[in-house]
């Protein structure tokens, strides 16, 4: 008789103490458990890849089924599964060879050649799948429980619920490593809530999807539901990225290709704006989360570079370098969504204040929402979200030219722990239906300022204010909520200073970093 797994007593318990919690939770919380003293960023490749591996597995068997029952149709031909996007995956791969030998002390090295032969049948694959599971430092027990807890993921299920729990699995795993990993993770994720944002705000329906810093694809995954929710079909738009860390691409490329995602994800070690993959793609939508405040990004080397439309960006800081990179790869009628620190809101560091207001003169920011602090894994650094468009002029004919939508949302969100802070789904709805209705895009809503929230405001007035974009200083507040004892505004106005003295600090870092470099060198 086999052995009970305590893995599998770690999900009962879950279900039977935390019933509230979902299934994703209780797994997550359950996995966590096996990790022992293992660095979450080690193990969540070793998680990852046991996902992704049951993900193309079941994919495989579905349509395995699906030829045996057809008489002329050859069940163990490549081809079959190649021509309907299905991953070929070889008898020694496969999820149910794996499982049975979960409990075998050469287990380490059957999963390393499993992902090595479905590499070299699916050229996509090539050089994406972990192959450290037989290394000497990694449990063979604990990789044998975590085999059985994947093997529990969607077995009572139709194959293409099955297939669809593991994509939830693996991008709910995706934010816990990244929550685990503190700064670290958020190099490789962007919170759930603040992708759903930009992807409501965006209305990606169909059309080309960019991302020059994508990290694990989070921005794809929510474009491609956001269609699909809105009546729409996958492949009603075209997936292009760009990613420095070849760790991270394949975290994207895995993460993709478990929800079923075709896309166009490039690497390479020098980064977008020193080697842009894509230097002609012209995008409908543009999603990014840059790097905030990055000094060392090159910029003395492209000077004369053609993507600085709007001013050379300083070469100790890269925001106003990925929001011009960003502008310049937009179709004539696209959008894009971007986040930055606060501090791009007011800074006048070297041209950063020049470009800013540049970009406000040629129309070519449309809102800019500030973002309640503590949203973000990899930083304590508030943040707002920035919205560029090439012409002002929206799907419903009205313009909004010379026109800047500001949205304060600093008091929304709510808490999840002691350090972060998430946006609910209603508010993610009210801001994105304040930006609809102002675009003209919200059928029957439409636009009005709102004390204290939004406000459309000129640009002749954002150059009385010296170029600022802090939504803060333009929306007022509401005199009900003073009154009634919230002090919302004056926490907003201290976070603003707050944010201000964040980017002075860095700007003084840099310069000594800069100091140190060069009696050192």
């Amino acid at each position: 008789m086999r052995q009970r797994s305590p893995a599998m007593d770690g999900v009962r318990q879950a279900n039977n103490n935390g019933a509230h919690l979902g299934f994703e939770a209780n797994l997550w919380a359950a996995a966590d458990k096996l990790r022992g003293n293992m660095e979450p960023s080690d193990y969540k490749h070793v998680a990852l890849g046991l996902i992704f591996l049951k993900y193309i597995s079941d994919a495989f068997e579905a349509k395995r089924a699906d030829l045996l029952e057809e008489e002329l149709a050859d069940a163990e031909d490549p081809e079959e599964y190649l021509a309907e996007n299905v991953f070929w995956v070889p008898k020694a791969a496969r999820w149910t060879h794996l499982q049975a030998r979960a409990r075998h002390p050469g287990i380490g090295k059957d999963v390393d050649d499993a992902m090595l032969a479905i590499e070299a049948s699916n050229a996509s694959l090539k050089g994406v799948l972990p192959k450290e599971y037989a290394r000497p430092a990694l449990n063979k027990v604990m990789l044998g429980e975590l085999i059985d807890l994947v093997s529990r993921i969607g077995m009572t299920e139709a194959a293409d619920r099955s297939r669809d729990i593991l994509g939830r699995v693996y991008e709910y795993f995706l934010g816990g490593f990244a929550g685990a990993e503190g700064k670290r993770g958020g190099e490789f994720y962007t919170p759930r809530s603040v992708v759903r944002l930009l992807v409501e705000m965006l209305e990606p329906y169909e059309g080309r999807v960019y991302d020059p810093c994508c990290g694990s694809g989070g921005m794809f995954v929510q474009s491609e539901r956001f269609v699909e929710e809105h009546g729409g079909r996958i492949g009603d738009i075209a997936i292009y990225g760009q990613e420095s860390n070849y760790t991270t691409w394949r975290l994207a490329k895995m993460n993709l290709a478990v929800r079923g995602i075709d896309a166009d994800i490039r690497w390479n070690n020098e980064g977008t704006f020193h080697k842009d993959e894509l230097p002609d793609l012209k995008a409908d939508f543009i999603l990014a989360n840059p790097p905030f405040n990055v000094s060392d990004w090159g910029g003395r080397r492209l000077r004369d570079d053609s993507r600085w439309t709007f001013g050379i960006p300083p070469a100790g800081n890269a925001n106003f370098a990925w929001l011009q990179h960003i502008h310049h790869h937009l179709a004539p009628r696209g959008a894009a969504g971007v986040v930055l620190a606060n501090g791009s809101l007011t800074s006048n560091q070297s041209s950063e204040g020049v470009i800013r207001r540049e970009l406000v003169d040629n129309d070519a920011i449309a809102c800019i929402v500030s973002l309640p602090n503590q949203l973000f894994y990899s930083t304590q650094i508030p943040a707002s979200l920035w919205f560029l468009v090439r012409r002002k002029t929206f799907n419903a004919g009205i313009s909004r030219g010379g026109q800047v939508l500001m949205i304060d949302a600093r008091s929304m969100g709510t808490l999840v722990d002691r350090t972060r802070r998430e946006l609910t789904d209603s508010d993610a709805e009210k801001i994105s239906a304040c930006y609809k209705a102002w675009k003209g895009t919200a059928g029957t809503h439409t636009y009005k300022d709102v004390p204290g929230f939004c406000r459309s405001v000129t640009i002749a007035e954002i150059g009385r204010h010296k170029g600022a974009l802090v939504p803060g200083r333009f929306v007022g507040f509401d005199h009900a909520a003073v009154s009634g004892g919230r002090f919302d505004h004056l926490q907003g106005e201290f976070s603003e200073i707050r944010s201000a003295l964040s980017s002075l600090s860095s700007e003084l870092q840099d310069s000594i970093d800069r100091v140190e470099r060069a009696f050192n060198g």
